[in-house]
């Protein structure tokens, strides 16, 4: 059984369907990617799976509760780790900790029994007493993630955890969440960093404008929508070598200002005819999860 589902939701603000008719199902244990372009929906989608909005029309349940109508109760089982640090500048990091157990219920013996782990989960042994002002970015991320888990949630929502981190700190943060997924939680995971989703997510939900675009685990969406072989071709000439000869050699071919990306099942005549123009600089790579997002969604610019 589904731990959270989600039939035909539907919202609309003014004349603008931001959700349109979209479908989601989390295995229990798993991690979902919810994966979509600035405006696609997610957050919308986020807050009516927590029951924060109402959908217009759709059914939803999380943990066998229907919600909005039981999204209290379906809360309490639910962790959440916001796209903004909200932690309490006021207040140290053991503070923060027991003043959000205190919305769920917990008491203070309970919570306090629990902050140890949260504390050597986030790696913020030596930071209990520390001041919110004094943590780094990535400890404050990781605090906020500790923060979620003081209810010992069965389900836990994800809305972009690592932007604006550096690559040391993501991956701290990765560990963290396969260490959660091994324990059995189930995540819903909102992400831009599409090598975070690809190593993350068994399952990825592709979104735009509203409407599911794309589903399937991250290999079979690369597998059905993508050419194997990726050459990305740099340098002045590189759109013009592209126009007049690219497209003998790829199977497919996209201009990205400099950039020529050349997709081919075949990669070795390509491979021969870059080399003989030393002047065009290439890199071969094999076809990933970002190949993809950008083939369904486009390459423009969403603001």
């Amino acid at each position: 059984m589904p731990v959270v589902i989600a039939h035909t939701l539907r919202k609309r603000y003014g004349e603008s369907e931001v959700v349109a008719g979209l479908n989601l199902s989390l295995a229990h244990g798993t991690c979902h990617g919810l994966l979509g372009p600035n405006g696609a929906g997610k957050t919308t989608t986020l807050k009516m799976l927590l029951g924060l909005i109402t959908p217009d029309s759709g059914d939803i349940q999380v943990l066998d509760l229907p919600v909005p109508s039981l999204a209290r109760q379906a809360r309490l089982r639910i962790g959440v780790v916001p796209q903004v640090d909200n932690l309490d500048p006021d207040f140290t990091v053991t503070e923060n900790l027991l003043t959000y157990g205190r919305y769920f219920g917990l008491s203070d013996a309970a919570i306090r029994e629990r902050i140890p782990g949260l504390l050597d989960f986030a790696g913020l042994n030596n930071r209990a007493a520390a001041r919110i002002q004094t943590l780094s970015g990535g400890m404050k991320r990781r605090l906020t993630l500790a923060r979620a888990l003081v209810n010992d949630p069965d389900v836990i929502f994800l809305d972009e955890p690592t932007t604006g981190l550096d690559p040391q700190a993501r991956h701290v943060i990765w560990q963290g969440l396969r260490r959660l997924l091994s324990q059995g939680k189930t995540i819903l995971l909102t992400t831009h960093f599409m090598e975070e989703a690809e190593r993350l997510c068994d399952r990825l939900t592709i979104i735009d404008h509203g409407h599911t675009i794309a589903e399937g685990s991250p290999r079979d969406l690369i597998s059905t929508h993508i050419e194997p072989d990726v050459m990305e071709i740099y340098g002045e000439e590189a759109i013009a070598w592209g126009r007049e000869e690219g497209s003998r050699h790829a199977d497919r071919i996209e201009e990205a200002g400099e950039t020529l990306f050349c997709y081919t099942r075949q990669p070795g005549p390509l491979l021969d005819a870059l080399k003989g123009r030393p002047n065009l600089k290439y890199l071969h790579r094999p076809a990933n999860l970002e190949d993809v997002f950008l083939k369904l969604t486009g390459r423009e610019l969403r603001d």
